[in-house]
């Protein structure tokens, strides 16, 4: 449940930056699909560390 609140908060946070940065709408797909494949590839590896650790 927590992921699914830290991806939705990153997103808003992302939105903002491209409002905020005039970043281009042809853009904005590219941004948006880096930053949330970086956040997965971080929240998948806290998980898989924590499930290792205990």
């Amino acid at each position: 449940m927590a992921a699914v609140f830290i991806l939705y908060f990153i997103n808003r946070l992302t939105n903002t930056l491209c409002l905020v940065r005039e970043i281009p709408e042809e853009r904005q797909d590219k941004v948006f699909r880096f930053i949330n494949v970086s956040i997965l590839i971080l929240l998948i590896s806290s998980f898989v560390e924590i499930s290792f650790t205990v």
